[in-house]
């Protein structure tokens, strides 16, 4: 026989090829879901028909007939559903973002506080974490919103300090008022934050490679404050403010917030922060203790040390579990629905789906926007942990 005949490898059928045969199946199985799907989609939409319940979107520009109380654009009962759609995302993309900022700040000092040496700091954030975390997020809503903020007295009895008054409807503060030239003082308050990155930037390059520390709290304060200020006096101080004040039963002009906005931030903020501070602690115990004794025998302090060899490596643990926590923060601001703040689910997912029975085309548009909302969260979060991730040199 020739050497060809011992060398080729025998031929193999579709049935016996293991690769074959599960490209087959996978195949299959696609198919059996795709025809599953498609079939559940004709045998709704003909129901839907059957009940006189739209099928598509031609709703989206009928009026709404309906008035929301906190707006960040322009809406009244006369605009379209399309737009209160549009102005529930913008509530419910206004409190995720305060609140993560707070929920951020406020899980790191309190994780950073467990570890802390002081008796009395470290129990009181043990406190904090297990009264929090271990109380359902819906009570503690509930809590803010009626145990707290709606006792408050009527505007007539206003606690008032400064201009700014606060009552049961809500805190009312002072409104800026921009006069055309007011531009050139958001350019420069623009062009400051621009040199603060820069700077930040050039003193940890600098510090990394000579050792040497700058004054950079210091500096980049000054680059934040001081143009728009020189720019403020400069323009002739074209931004004003407008105070608010008492006619009839409640307050007029200057910005209020809601107690409803005011509840849920307080309440998604401190909830939120309760896990980040144990995903803090975890993260700091994690790096090894040699390391904070490396730093100590180098002369650093224990604030340096934190911040500089501590802090570093400890992130590359908090963040995975960091951004779940960041996650969880916007999908639980669905429960405003709970306290009447009007976000999406309330707005879009409640009242226009209740008025225009498209609980197909609504729920699926709500659906889309959370899972729009969390993949960008993840995405971020994703390419900060890359930043942060060792790499083999």
């Amino acid at each position: 026989m020739s050497a060809e005949s011992f060398s080729s490898e025998p031929r193999r059928s579709l049935l016996t090829d293991p690769r074959a045969r599960g490209i087959a199946l996978q195949a299959a199985l696609v198919l059996f879901f795709g025809l599953l799907l498609t079939a559940a989609v004709l045998n709704a939409r003909a129901n839907m028909q059957a009940r006189g319940i739209p099928t598509d979107l031609s709703f989206w520009n009928n009026t709404s007939g309906f008035d929301i109380n906190q707006s960040l654009i322009s809406y009244s009962a006369v605009s379209s559903y399309g737009r209160a759609f549009f102005v529930g995302l913008l509530n419910t993309l206004l409190v995720a973002a305060i609140g993560l900022v707070l929920a951020t700040i406020i899980g790191f000092a309190v994780g950073v506080a467990r570890l802390s040496s002081n008796f009395i700091v470290a129990k009181l954030a043990t406190v904090y974490v297990e009264a929090l975390r271990n109380v359902p997020l819906l009570l503690q809503l509930l809590f803010w919103y009626n145990a707290v903020l709606r006792p408050l007295p009527p505007p007539r009895q206003s606690i008032g300090f400064g201009g700014v008054f606060l009552n049961n409807r809500g805190l009312f503060t002072p409104a800026p008022v921009y006069e055309g030239s007011a531009i050139w003082v958001g350019a420069a308050a623009v062009a400051g934050l621009l040199a603060a990155i820069l700077f930040a930037v050039y003193a940890r390059q600098r510090r990394m490679r000579t050792g040497s520390a700058m004054p950079v709290a210091a500096i980049v304060a000054a680059c934040i404050v001081a143009p728009p200020l020189l720019a403020y006096f400069a323009a002739g101080e074209p931004i004003g403010f407008v105070a608010p004040h008492l006619q009839g039963f409640n307050f007029i002009g200057g910005l209020r917030l809601f107690p409803e906005f005011v509840a849920l931030l307080l309440g998604l903020s401190l909830y939120t922060a309760s896990f980040i501070a144990e995903v803090v602690r975890a993260g700091i115990q994690a790096v090894p203790l040699g390391q904070s004794e490396a730093a100590a025998a180098l002369g650093l302090t224990r604030s340096q040390s934190l911040k500089l060899v501590i802090r570093p490596q400890a992130m590359r643990v908090i963040v995975p579990p960091l951004t779940s926590q960041y996650l969880n923060l916007i999908k639980n601001s669905s429960l405003a629905v709970f306290i009447g703040y009007p976000d999406l689910v309330q707005v879009f997912a409640g009242t226009v789906l209740n008025q225009t029975g498209a609980a197909v085309q609504v729920v699926g548009i709500t659906m889309a926007v959370y899972l729009t909302i969390s993949l960008v969260i993840s995405l971020a979060m994703n390419l900060y942990n890359r930043r942060m991730a060792l790499r083999e040199r």
